[in-house]
């Protein structure tokens, strides 16, 4: 069964930097696009940054030249680096990727179990 696992979230002060890092695992065929998404208190779960198969990546206008995605292919896993952190970065971080399971045609959303990611000022 296809899952992913998150890690990497924690406590950081003001300008501070973390990694994320997510793996996906089980029966994969192929992983297309992957990408993190957070959610604040009381805010909707929003996009942050995304990367395609073949590289290309979109970036949320608040975290751009501050968080950078990557992905390697060989562990089926993928990284955001957040430097110069915010306060208003704060939020449950979560990793979602499309995903063609083993013996199907088609892709599939699924999601990580989220990561805590707390800036103090």
């Amino acid at each position: 069964q296809v899952q992913l696992v998150e890690s990497g979230g924690g406590l950081v002060q003001d300008g501070g930097s973390l990694r994320l890092s997510c793996a996906a695992s089980g029966g994969i065929f192929r992983i297309d696009t992957m990408g993190w998404y957070r959610q604040a208190p009381g805010k909707q779960r929003e996009l942050v940054a995304g990367i395609t198969s073949i590289g290309i990546t979109n970036y949320a206008d608040s975290v751009k030249g501050r968080f950078t995605i990557s992905r390697d292919g060989a562990k089926n896993t993928v990284y955001l680096q957040m430097n110069n952190l915010q306060p208003e970065d704060t939020a449950v971080y979560f990793c979602n990727a499309r995903i063609v399971p083993a013996g199907w045609e088609v892709p599939r959303s699924y999601w990580g179990q989220g990561t805590q990611v707390t800036v103090s000022s």
